[in-house]
């Protein structure tokens, strides 16, 4: 359905409900599940009409659409039956337990046996998670608050809870417009025309009362084009030349550039790219009443009822009674109800700049460095963590021979020079600083000190506004705006011009690059509030809108690249932050909570792709994207500025605040204070940090996402950090910490309860409740720990056996096979982020698994080639890098079932795929031992390097290198039978490498510890030894006798594959030949995995060599 179609079914309900249609209202509304009345849904749930409430649900989401939607329906029917047993009406209660809650058995079966149980209970309150149920009225009231969140946070009724805002009767003004309109080309009008049907087009009567032929279908006219009329979806007109600018909408210039600079309005197709649509002459320009919200696209509508394959993020929410668990439920977005928890609020850092603060921004990789631009012209950088300004400068031009005469008499008229922005490149390798007189200055970043001049160019007549780095073409640039009117486009490496944007009417205030699917564009706003938008290819403004406020605005884009968010201050000192509906052109949503005239002009930022946050009376509001609602204010203990400045660092767990007295207060949650703990402690600890050893914990481990072994990327949730390696007492002998027998470690094998041969692939799941295997038989197999009153958590733990678990169904989760034998098969697989999907393949077609009920959701490409290595993409869970036995890549979008890319490089099949999404880059391994690097933007080849074999040592001819990433998203670790090795992407260099000695046994697997300062690495000879990653130095030695019974101690019994645990740095678990799995975490009384090696001669050299596996304890590292 077309947004115009959409748009007239409102202007119906708009109709229906202002002639009293109530019924046929909310059965359009259902019907066509573009709008939920939540007023109408809260007043049925108050009387009881449960079948009502179910019908109308229905409209909207079905039982097994998400977890959210789960739960809706369970609260619903969960209430229904107590309601039943209430009223002591057990027949009923019965029958609603049969028909309507038996279907949550399949996925809690304890939790419908609790409820079952119920009814041999006199009084249901007995039951002591029930004993504060109250009447009937209150128990409705307290669940429709518990059913109010979760439709509010179910990604399928997003832009569905809020009607958008209309004139009165607009349906009946929109016809009356139009019977106008045919009134004036009637032939022979009358002063007073009587119209009495729609159903034709009006026309006046001839004197003689013969009826005129319509205009419309006069072929003497020829045909005239309607005014107002909806074309068929698909009607592609051409682009008509008009004599002066007309707004197109925000996403449809970008689909089909035309070589006028301002064409006629394409309203039709949402998605970027998509073919444009002639639809009207002038589509509407952003409203200013705060409540409009208009609808998101078509798509909504198509995935309402049947949803695609497509692999959607939904995750699972708490409920207050009876709650009903499912796999992955403490993963995820669970504190979507606990919003201020996750926002930084904490002052955990103040520091004095000198000067105010006019602009601030955090490093995009070290996410403790802080860069700050003041009023006078200073640059500083800080390590927050350690409170060091590490370096300090002032302003200064640094050839004055080539700048220009106006700045030349610009410096000696007013010699003080402001900062208006400061900010990194993507990599971190580049800052630029704009400044009120003409010029910016681009400084290269070498880490610690190192500060170098870069670049200075002479940018704009007057001041420079802004200043943002993009990549278009794939080349690095720099953007700059500035007093003149203009947006220019300069080279990053050698300051070359390359692109020029006029059109403004007033100084250029503010940028925002952007790209969506490969098209890449810039926003700008001007100080008499027009927005623009312009494409790198010097052919003027696509779009030309007013903002809210009309005056000084900036724009931003979520951190995913989704959603459009815009923030200005009037000169009136009124303030708005809207949501942009871009392919409406519109505004979305206008959020509340500017309640007096603002001081100064607002700065906003967004974070988590969930927050907004401003600097406003004093204190720093934020908003939920989602909620226009002021969600919270903080005044960070008082002495901030009326209007702070205000940036985020990229993970969202820091937030610094411009304050009084020159001073930068920064904020910090959770996640933060570890971080500037861990920091602090490196700093304290050594002045002099180790040479080529990698930065740890350069960001919240709890937020990074980690890319495994096994090709799952997951965003790890209150990982328990090592906050820094253990101090060494140089007065005593270090010794490698050898563990030979079952005493010495806490190890569990397991229970099995089918056999499997052996166990080729194995991960815990990002909940941390479970593990997953791949046995070679093809089979999955799942373990899950329980909550009881030895396990409150129901984490995994080596100190209580999970079970392993099957649906009610008994159905297995088996990939589809060759007819070879399976065992010769390249098993793989991947779990999505929520736990809800695992993508599978053992030498057959890829199989789409749902976790709850272990169904095959899909099968797609069958071998051959076959699949060896899966993928999910960081960003996009619909994404998937397949490497394939062929020795190429393909990177699938499972939503429209597409291969988007085939990458070609490597000359044996693909063994390893890791993303970054720091570097936006794929990294992958392959049987021929060569490692290459991915742009993901483009799918380019960046770099590519064989892997350096140490000296004297053969590998057979398929062995396998697989790649992951370190928590800092810039290093990876390579693991291959002959080495572990530490790699810098994007020089593609071996920063550290600890060879196996010839006369070892080779490595089978080896991974990062969730928090990356471990890495767990098992051998062919059952041995599985801890490294510390800063050094690849050898820290703990697992002997077999420790975890294998003497029956198999000297068998050929060994592991395959190595998992860690995603938020217990110290649990591993290995998968073995025999088809076993054992579980590991050191003594509680140890609480860790031996001592770390001291440094050799104060420093990690750069190729370390450590203890041969097989050697004994006494053996010493060669020098």
């Amino acid at each position: 359905m077309s947004s115009l179609s959409r748009e007239l079914v409102f202007l119906i309900l708009q109709f229906l409900d202002e002639e009293k249609f109530k019924e046929t209202v909310h059965k359009l509304e259902q019907e066509s599940g573009f709008f939920f009345n939540m007023k109408y849904f809260e007043d049925e749930v108050h009387n009881g009409n449960w079948d009502e409430v179910e019908r109308y649900l229905s409209g909207f989401t079905k039982v097994d659409d998400n977890r959210y939607s789960m739960k809706i329906f369970f609260e619903i029917r969960k209430q229904k039956y107590l309601e039943a047993l209430d009223k002591h009406d057990r027949p009923k209660a019965v029958e609603i337990l049969v028909k309507d809650l038996k279907v949550f058995s399949t996925f809690n079966e304890e939790l419908f046996k609790e409820i079952t149980q119920l009814l041999t209970l006199e009084n249901f309150r007995e039951n002591e998670q029930l004993s504060k149920y109250g009447d009937t009225k209150s128990a409705r009231a307290i669940m429709l608050v518990e059913l109010k969140k979760l439709i509010e946070a179910n990604p399928l009724f997003r832009d569905k809870l809020q009607f958008p805002t209309l004139r009165n009767s607009r349906l009946r003004t929109l016809i009356n417009q139009s019977l106008n309109w045919q009134h004036q080309l009637c032939k022979n009008p009358r002063p007073n025309p009587d119209i009495k049907t729609l159903f034709v087009d009006h026309s006046c009567r001839l004197p003689n009362d013969a009826r005129a032929p319509s205009p419309v279908n006069n072929p003497l006219l020829g045909s005239l084009p309607k005014a107002g009329g909806f074309p068929p979806l698909g009607a592609h007109g051409p682009f008509q030349p008009t004599p002066s600018p007309v707004p197109t909408p925000l996403a449809g210039w970008m689909s089909s550039p035309s070589s006028v600079p301002h064409p006629a309005v394409s309203g039709g197709a949402i998605a970027l790219g998509a073919p444009s649509i002639q639809a009207l002459k002038h589509p509407r320009t952003p409203p200013t009443n705060s409540a409009v919200d208009y609808p998101s696209g078509d798509s909504d509508h198509v995935s309402k009822r049947t949803r695609p394959m497509g692999i959607s993020d939904e995750v699972s929410l708490g409920v207050n009674m009876l709650p009903m668990t499912f796999p992955g439920q403490a993963h995820g977005h669970n504190q979507t109800f606990k919003a201020p928890d996750d926002l930084p609020k904490t002052v955990a850092r103040t520091l004095s700049q000198g000067s105010s603060p006019m602009s601030m921004d955090f490093h995009p990789i070290k996410q403790t460095l802080l860069l700050v631009g003041t009023n006078v012209g200073d640059i500083g950088l800080w390590e927050v963590g350690s409170r060091e300004r590490l370096v300090q400068k002032t302003f200064k031009v640094w050839d004055l021979s080539k700048c220009s005469m106006p700045l030349q008499a610009a410096l000696v008229k007013e010699p003080v020079v402001s900062v208006n922005r400061v900010i990194w490149s993507p990599d971190g390798s580049l800052f630029g600083v704009a400044y009120s007189r003409h010029i910016v200055q681009l400084y290269s970043y070498h880490g610690g000190e190192d500060m170098r001049q870069h670049l200075e160019i002479d940018a704009h007549v007057g001041g420079v506004n802004d200043i943002a780095f993009s990549t278009p073409n794939k080349q690095l640039c720099v953007t700059t705006c500035g007093d003149d009117k203009t947006i220019k486009v300069w080279d990053a490496a050698t300051g070359v011009k390359r692109h020029t944007f006029e059109g403004h009417e007033a100084p250029v205030y503010s940028i925002c690059p952007h790209y969506k699917e490969n098209i890449q564009f810039i926003f700008s706003t001007a100080l008499d509030g027009k927005i623009k938008a312009w494409l790198y290819d010097n052919m003027g403004s696509r779009v030309d809108y007013e903002a809210p406020g009309r005056w000084c605005t900036t724009m931003a884009y979520s951190a995913d690249g989704t959603r459009l968010f815009s923030c200005g201050t009037s000169k009136d000192g009124e303030s708005f932050i809207v949501e942009w509906n871009e392919s409406e052109g519109a505004v979305k949503r206008t959020y509340q909570g500017f309640h007096k005239r603002s001081l100064g002009v607002v700065q906003f930022d967004t974070t988590k792709n969930r927050y907004l946050a401003a600097g406003d009376d004093f204190s720093i509001k934020f908003w939920d994207m989602d909620t226009i609602q002021l969600l919270t204010a903080i005044d960070a203990d008082g002495g901030l500025q009326a209007s702070p400045r205000i940036r985020f660092n990229k993970e969202g767990s820091l937030l610094a605040v411009s304050a009084n007295d020159n001073m930068i207060k920064v904020m910090a949650n959770s996640d933060g204070l570890r971080l500037l703990h861990t920091v602090e402690n490196l700093s304290s600890e050594s002045s002099k940090p180790a040479i080529n050893s990698i930065p740890v914990a350069e960001r919240p481990a709890s937020v990074v996402s980690i890319p495994g072994m096994n090709g799952d990327s997951r965003n790890m949730v209150d990982v328990k950090p090592v906050i820094t390696e253990e101090s060494n007492d140089k007065s005593k002998v270090w010794k490698l910490t050898e563990l030979g027998e079952p005493s010495q470690c806490r190890s569990l094998r397991l229970p099995e309860n089918m056999r499997a041969t052996k166990i080729s692939r194995l991960i815990f799941t990002n909940s941390g409740n479970a593990i997953l295997a791949l046995a070679s038989n093809a089979i999955h197999l799942l373990w899950k720990w329980q909550r009881n009153d030895r396990n409150a958590t129901g984490k995994a733990t080596a100190s209580l056996p999970p079970q392993q678990w099957q649906p009610a169904s008994g159905i297995l989760m088996t990939n589809d096979v060759v007819e070879t034998n399976p065992e010769e098969a390249v098993p793989c697989f991947a779990l999505s982020k929520n736990d809800s999907y695992v993508m599978s393949a053992s030498g057959g077609k890829i199989s789409l698994f749902n976790m709850m009920t272990f169904k095959t959701m899909a099968t797609f490409m069958p071998p051959p080639p076959a699949a060896t290595f899966l993928a999910f993409h960081p960003q996009d869970n619909n994404i998937i890098a397949i490497g394939m036995d062929d020795s190429t890549i393909q990177i699938y979008n499972v939503r429209v079932d597409e291969v988007k890319s085939k990458l070609k490089g490597h000359s044996k099949r693909i063994t390893g795929l890791a993303f970054s999404n720091v570097l936006n880059v794929l990294v992958s391994s392959g049987a021929d031992a060569q490692l290459c690097v991915w742009n993901t933007d483009g799918w380019e080849k960046q770099k590519s390097k064989v892997l350096q074999i140490p000296q004297g040592r053969s590998t057979s001819a398929l062995s396998d290198t697989r790649v992951q990433f370190h928590q800092d998203q810039v290093h990876f670790l390579v693991v291959h039978e002959t080495q572990l090795a530490i790699y810098e992407t994007t020089k593609l260099e071996c920063m550290k490498q600890w060879p196996v000695r010839e006369s070892s046994a080779p490595i089978t697997h080896a991974t990062f510890s969730c928090d990356s300062q471990l890495i767990y690495t098992s051998f062919m000879d059952a041995t599985i030894c801890v490294f510390s990653s800063a050094n690849l130095r050898l820290r703990c030695r697992v002997n077999p006798s420790a975890y294998l019974p003497a029956s198999l101690s000297n068998s050929n019994v060994h592991p395959l594959v190595i998992a860690a645990h995603p938020q217990e740095s110290n649990m591993f678990a290995v998968g073995l030949s025999d088809g076993g799995v054992h579980i590991f975490e050191p003594l509680e009384s140890e609480g860790k995995w031996g001592v770390a090696p001291p440094p050799e001669n104060g420093s990690a050299s750069a190729v370390t060599a450590t203890p041969s596996v097989g050697a004994s304890a006494s053996d010493q590292a060669q020098r």
